[in-house]
């Protein structure tokens, strides 16, 4: 079997029998949940496949390889190939007929990669991590804040490869919005690796402002009047979190900013400033992190502080006690010795004297302990 054969019997994106049915599925384009390659409209692990000319969508081609050859028989246009979770076996047809280098196709298969930015050939190979907020009733120290995933993108002159990783970050609605804007759209592959950065970085941002709500709700808690009484296990989980969080964000500051500043054959000049606003914006992110480990570290060493003082004021409260009680009971245990020869001993007076002494004594101790704010 040809390798165009090959490809479309593995991807599923051949003539035979079902590309009528995706036609049709492309002409309607329905509003599905992508998030699982069990809902991809296509098929086995391929979410979409779809060519663009001067920034329109041509729906009439939905096969991948005739797509690939039209693109390249007439100089216009690209093509967006959508993966989610692709195998080995999968992956292999795409990965010849785009010629990808293997060490990028064995990373854009295994996943858990850092982000970053490489360069093979006339292709350029960049990894994202997508992060998503898990909302949740309460925060306990075992709460999943922050879930991660991956992007990877594979930039040529006519072409755009998506790989996903993860069960967020669909990018449907990002290509709804892409086609909205044609102008945008028009300026090839570049465009759709602008757009994906800027929406990768932009939910880092929401992620960054609903952290910060927690750590607010954290912050209150620890000050209010039994903060000392707070589970730490909490707080760990905020910095365990913001640390993963932190791996997605920090790494992602060199790619970012070499698409911004360094010539890229695959990226115009044009396309550049957008990733310099990009840029910005992973600043922020990246500002409001540290920001946080701060704050949670001081937060932390506040909470410490405070259990030392309870434990302070508890050891306080158990001394001064002790010293009220040890009088009376060195009185009784002066007066329990068996001896004949002792003052008083057989004074009728005696037991009411030493009992008003004894009271007299503690209620001394107490008001003393009192005042000084031991008791």
């Amino acid at each position: 079997m040809s390798m165009a054969g090959n490809l479309r019997k593995v991807t599923g994106l051949g003539r035979v029998g079902g590309l009528r049915k995706v036609a049709r599925l492309a002409g309607r384009r329905p509003r599905v949940d992508l998030s699982h390659p069990a809902r991809s409209p296509l098929g086995s692990s391929v979410v979409n496949c779809v060519m663009y000319q001067d920034g329109v969508r041509v729906p009439q081609c939905t096969d991948l390889v005739d797509a690939v050859r039209m693109v390249r028989k007439t100089g216009e246009g690209f093509v967006w190939l959508g993966l989610h979770e692709p195998t080995d076996r999968e992956f292999a047809g795409i990965a010849e007929l785009f010629d990808l280098h293997p060490l990028a196709v064995e990373d854009a298969v295994e996943a858990h990669q850092r982000p970053k930015l490489e360069h093979y050939g006339d292709t350029l190979f960049a990894v994202f991590k997508t992060v998503c907020y898990v909302e949740h009733d309460e925060l306990t120290a075992t709460s999943e804040v922050v879930n991660t995933g991956e992007i990877m993108v594979f930039v040529g002159e006519d072409f755009v490869i998506t790989v996903r990783h993860g069960r967020h970050g669909s990018l449907g609605p990002l290509r709804e919005e892409l086609e909205a804007h044609l102008y945008q759209l028009s300026k090839g592959p570049a465009a759709v690796l602008h757009a994906i950065a800027d929406h990768v970085v932009d939910d880092y941002l929401n992620v960054t402002d609903a952290v910060q709500a927690d750590i607010d709700q954290v912050e209150t808690e620890v000050f209010s009047e039994n903060g000392a009484r707070l589970d730490p296990g909490r707080i760990y989980q905020m910095k365990r979190e913001l640390l993963e969080l932190k791996r997605a964000v920090v790494p992602l500051g060199r790619p970012v900013e070499d698409l911004a500043t360094r010539p890229i054959r695959v990226v115009a000049p044009e396309i550049q400033a957008y990733f310099r606003d990009v840029l910005d914006h992973l600043i922020r992110a990246k500002e409001q992190i540290a920001a946080f480990d701060e704050l949670l570290n001081s937060i932390l060493q506040a909470h410490l502080a405070q259990v030392t003082v309870a434990q302070n004021e508890d050891m306080r409260k158990i001394t001064a006690w002790a010293a009220v009680i040890a009088v009376p009971t060195m009185v009784c245990g002066v007066y329990g010795m068996n001896f004949d020869n002792m003052p008083e001993l057989h004074w009728w007076f005696g037991y009411p004297l030493v009992m008003v002494v004894m009271v007299g004594a503690c209620l001394v101790l107490y008001r003393g302990f009192r005042r000084n704010g031991w008791l």
